[in-house]
């Protein structure tokens, strides 16, 4: 046990219920987009979000040739979803873990500002049309 009564296992499923209620914003953006005839994306698409993003994030954080200012942003978001202490706290039942799904959002924007437009295309994993939605979120269309 940690110094502040957290386990290791606790802080694990904080950062994984962060990173599930950011996909779960994925899919309600893919939803809210999919009525759009002219909009490829389909709601099926959100199954692969969450490991792509996972990767988006690991691949921004590992390329040197990004700016500095781009990694600490995406440790200082690891840090926060590993971090017991939320702005809402997470074991309050959905809203919990909504703040966390918007600190994920609101970095990704910062982000993209910072590596310029190329970064989230050069360095997604996933399939065109999950990076229209992560391009949505991001500020970007």
């Amino acid at each position: 046990m940690s110094a502040s009564g957290w386990t290791v296992g606790a802080m694990a499923l904080a950062v994984v219920g962060g990173l599930v209620m950011a996909w779960l914003a994925l899919l309600a953006t893919l939803w809210l987009t999919q009525r759009r005839e002219t909009d490829p994306a389909k709601l099926s698409d959100g199954l692969r979000i969450l490991p792509d993003a996972i990767g988006l994030v690991r691949r921004l954080a590992s390329d040197r040739s990004l700016p500095s200012g781009v990694r600490i942003r995406l440790g200082l978001l690891v840090g926060y979803l590993l971090l017991p202490v939320d702005l809402v706290p997470d074991f309050i039942p959905v809203v919990g873990y909504a703040d966390d799904a918007i600190i994920v959002a609101l970095t990704l924007r910062a982000v993209v500002r910072r590596a310029g437009p190329g970064a989230l295309p050069r360095h997604w994993p996933g399939t065109p049309e999950g990076l229209l939605v992560v391009q949505r979120l991001a500020g970007m269309l």
